[in-house]
């Protein structure tokens, strides 16, 4: 057994009387990669945040030794100066500033007092090289991809001469390339001596990546799994997690065959002015009525800009083509417009987009929908209550109360509450964009369980994802996008992941 870089013994923190971690072990040996596993709300970040010196020392019961001493950090430059890095899931980048810049932000290369830049640049390449990165220093981030940016992320925390490194997420809005691309990084990263603690709730990658798992569940250990002695398996990690065992990911539905559409498009296209480009072009697709229709291609293929476009055109696109929905030609040119005609859509970012992260559940929940329960502009706050229990109950929302503030849910939680409000106005078209992007397993099997259940009802989905495993587990039929076009449609018997990523990687005309 090698030496443990990271020991963190009984580690118990309390927000107002409720237990986020209790009496929580964590080990992690030097030089190898150890995933942290559970549910939403597991405690996963909580910890990571002790560690780091978010919580300061003194806000938590319990000891921390690193590299074979007690720490008492009382902030996250402690835990820095110690050799700790951690990468967020949302990156903690200054757009506006250049590559080589964000790299040394906050621990510039000085010379007398004075930052010399000339050699601020010349190892912000060095660095660059480590991480395969071959974009130029001088660029500004927000000129770069996702991918590129999470690297860079990872270039600052190399920058700083880093003992253990900590990734919370770190593929979760990455393309499969980048995020193969990224695992690669850290294997390599591992060869060169450097630890790394990661959160997924991607499980084959844990299982390709990790030496040891440690499974977090209501805020307490679990178990750590070894892969030398073959423990780190889908089945083990999952029932360690939720606590029981789900033989199947992809809850089985009946499957009826409904041939009245819902929703044409015909010759589909919108024009980006800002871009100055088409995002989606020439597109023809159907949905019948109650059914899922999933959309997959690579990050940049237009998916989302097809959803936007079709859910009142939310970004002012200049469009050409026919719009069928329920048997009218309709042209939506405000989401409210949309929404009155039955399309709701449920954004992939439900933290800037999708929720209020200051107001409450109830709040949230009918935020859509306010007019139905008010009268003469007054809402009716009892009804409010009614219907947002209503859906706190059915979608299983894990929180105190409905005046819990939706910015302290878990991811889970907060995608339940997104649903809801969207429920709420009773669309006969759901758009789900990457409806289970970083949230658990369990909490995804509840996802696929509410979709399964709406369409049981007669309600169509359109599912856009970029887990080829959902798609193909959740859809009835498959439309590929590339370069804003569809480059293929797949009916379920005949999709595989080597056919939609052929489909995904065709360059249109």
């Amino acid at each position: 057994m090698g030496k443990y870089i990271l020991e963190m013994h009984q580690i118990t923190k309390e927000f107002t009387g409720v237990k986020a971690l209790t009496n929580v072990n964590f080990k992690v040996e030097k030089g190898e990669i150890h995933c942290l596993i559970g549910e939403n709300g597991a405690g996963k970040s909580t910890l990571m945040k002790v560690l780091s010196g978010v919580y300061p020392y003194g806000t938590y019961e319990g000891d921390i030794v690193f590299d074979g001493e007690v720490q008492k950090f009382n902030k996250i430059s402690d835990s820095v100066q110690a050799g700790i890095a951690i990468i967020y899931q949302e990156l903690a980048l200054f757009p506006d500033l250049t590559v080589y810049e964000n790299i040394f932000a906050g621990n510039e290369v000085q010379h007398g007092g004075v930052i010399d830049w000339n050699q601020t640049v010349v190892q912000a390449k060095e660095i660059l090289k480590k991480v395969k990165l071959d974009v130029n220093p001088d660029t500004l981030v927000k000129d770069l991809g996702v991918g590129k940016r999470q690297l860079i992320e990872i270039a600052k925390a190399l920058s700083k001469d880093v003992k253990l490194l900590i990734l919370d997420e770190p593929t979760a809005a990455l393309n499969e390339d980048d995020s193969e691309n990224l695992l690669r990084l850290i294997r390599e990263l591992k060869e060169q001596g450097i630890t790394c603690i990661m959160i997924s709730h991607k499980l084959k990658e844990v299982i390709s990546i990790a030496d040891k798992a440690t499974v977090l569940r209501d805020g307490q250990t679990i178990c750590t799994l070894d892969s030398s002695k073959g423990e780190i398996k889908e089945n083990i990690i999952i029932k360690n997690m939720v606590g029981r065992e789900i033989n199947d990911i992809y809850p089985r539905r009946e499957k009826k065959a409904n041939e009245e559409k819902i929703l044409e498009l015909k010759n589909w296209s919108a024009y980006d002015p800002q871009l100055g480009r088409y995002v989606v072009k020439d597109a023809n697709l159907y949905v019948n009525q109650g059914e899922i229709v999933g959309i997959a291609g690579l990050m940049g293929a237009g998916r989302t800009e097809l959803a936007l476009s079709i859910f009142g055109n939310a970004r002012s696109y200049k469009m050409k083509g026919d719009l069928w929905f329920n048997g009218s030609l309709l042209s939506l040119k405000h989401p409210s417009e949309a929404i009155k005609a039955g399309i709701a859509y449920v954004t992939e970012d439900r933290k800037d987009d999708g929720l209020f992260l200051g107001q409450d559940i109830k709040n949230n929940i009918s935020a859509a929908n306010l007019r139905s329960i008010s009268h003469n502009g007054v809402i009716n706050q009892n009804e409010e209550i009614k219907i947002a229990e209503g859906y706190k109950s059915s979608l299983h929302v894990k929180a105190s109360s409905l005046e819990q503030l939706v910015g302290n849910l878990s991811g889970g939680n907060q995608q339940k509450v997104s649903l809801g409000k969207w429920l709420f106005v009773s669309p006969k078209l759901l758009i789900l964009d990457e409806p289970t992007r970083g949230i658990d397993v369990g909490a995804k099997f509840e996802i696929y369980t509410v979709m399964n259940k709406l369409i049981s009802e007669g309600m169509s989905i359109i599912m856009i994802s970029s887990e080829l495993g959902e798609v193909l587990g959740m859809s009835d039929r498959i439309y590929v996008m590339a370069q804003g076009q569809i480059t293929g449609e797949l009916p379920i018997e005949e999709a595989t992941q080597e056919n939609i990523m052929q489909l995904a990687t065709q360059v249109g005309g």
